[in-house]
């Protein structure tokens, strides 16, 4: 299903350069949950921009002209969903519970880097923890390390 909704947003090109890489279907899936929680605010700005560039370079181990294409893939494709089941579903039926716990250390990370946690990030955090069935405890220890880090990095 993702292939079919992706394929409608994207040129020949980047249908090519997105089968070369088959598996950033589950990439494209959690770049747009990641674009999701950076513009849940009302806002996308840099911060939100280079952490979430950041978080797919290292957890997907991509190089950078790979992360410039999916995030302007995942921005394309999030400003025309209507919802994030589709992109859930994907990420849940084909990344591991580590993974998935992972996924959610990625969305603290871009939430918390502009500084300021929005009402509107913590609901989307329990949606998307939910649908991605990430015990409230795991992600509560996601968060955590991840305010962890943050403060180290002072």
């Amino acid at each position: 299903m993702i292939n079919r909704i992706s394929s409608l947003f994207l040129r020949t090109k980047d249908r090519e350069v997105l089968q070369e890489h088959s598996s950033d279907n589950r990439h494209l899936a959690a770049a747009v949950i990641l674009v999701e929680a950076a513009c849940t605010d009302g806002t996308f700005d840099e911060a939100e921009k280079i952490a979430i560039e950041n978080a797919l370079r290292t957890g997907f181990e991509l190089n950078d002209d790979e992360v410039s294409h999916l995030l302007e893939l995942a921005q394309s494709t999030q400003d025309e969903a209507n919802d994030l089941i589709q992109f859930t579903r994907k990420i849940k039926d084909s990344f591991t519970e580590s993974e998935r716990i992972e996924l959610i250390e990625m969305l603290w990370e871009i939430i918390y880097s502009d500084g300021i946690l929005h009402e509107f990030e913590l609901n989307l955090m329990r949606r998307v923890g939910g649908l991605l069935y990430v015990s409230d405890q795991d992600r509560g220890r996601a968060r955590k390390r991840v305010l962890a880090r943050l403060e180290a990095n002072k």
